[in-house]
C-alpha cells in the first residue's frame, strides 16, 4: 500500500501531493490537552532544523479525548501556544475500525498506537523507515538519527 496522497489540511483543503512526495516526512499524532503536548515546542524546533524534513501534525481524540477541538480551535491553540506552522491534517481515527488510510499505511501489520505523540519517519521513497512511541522526545538522538538517514 503506498503513501496515501489524498490527504486533507486541518481546514479542509486537499494537502498538494507534492508537500510530501519524494521528501521526508515526519508523522506524528497530536492532541492540544495532553501531557505531550509540549511536544509540539520540540516538533517546531525539528521543522526549523531540518529543511528537508516535512512534519505533519494529525490532530486525533482517540486517547482520552483530548484533542476536542474544532480546526480553528486547534489551529489556534497550536499558533499562539507553540508557534506551529507545519501542516496539521484534518483529525484522524490512528486505531479501531476506522482507521484512517493514512494510519493503516502508516502502521501496517504493526501494533496499535499506543497514545498521542506516536512517530512515524517515512523516506523520500515513501516507505516507513522508523517509528516511535509517544514518550520519545522530538530532539531524541535516535528520533534524529532515522530523519538524517530518512533525509540522505
Amino acid at each position: 500500500m503506498p503513501l496515501p496522497t489524498n490527504l486533507n489540511t486541518l481546514d479542509g483543503a486537499p494537502l498538494s501531493p507534492d508537500a510530501i512526495s519524494n521528501k521526508a516526512v515526519l508523522f506524528v499524532n497530536v492532541a492540544s490537552k495532553c501531557g505531550l503536548t509540549p511536544q509540539y515546542s520540540g516538533l517546531v524546533e525539528l521543522d526549523k532544523q531540518y529543511d528537508d524534513l516535512v512534519i505533519v501534525g494529525v490532530p486525533c481524540n482517540q486517547f482520552g479525548k483530548q484533542e476536542p477541538g474544532t480546526p480553528d480551535e486547534i489551529k489556534d491553540f497550536t499558533k499562539s501556544k507553540y508557534d506551529v506552522d507545519f501542516t496539521l491534517l484534518e483529525k484522524q481515527d490512528v486505531n479501531g475500525p476506522d482507521r484512517s488510510p493514512l494510519y493503516q499505511f502508516l502502521v501496517g501489520d504493526g501494533e496499535d498506537i499506543e497514545w498521542n505523540f506516536g512517530k512515524f519517519v517515512v523516506d523520500r521513497n515513501g516507505e516507513v523507515v522508523a517509528r516511535f512511541e509517544p514518550q520519545t522526545a522530538p530532539d531524541a538522538p535516535e528520533l534524529k538519527a532515522a530523519i538524517e538517514k530518512a533525509i540522505a
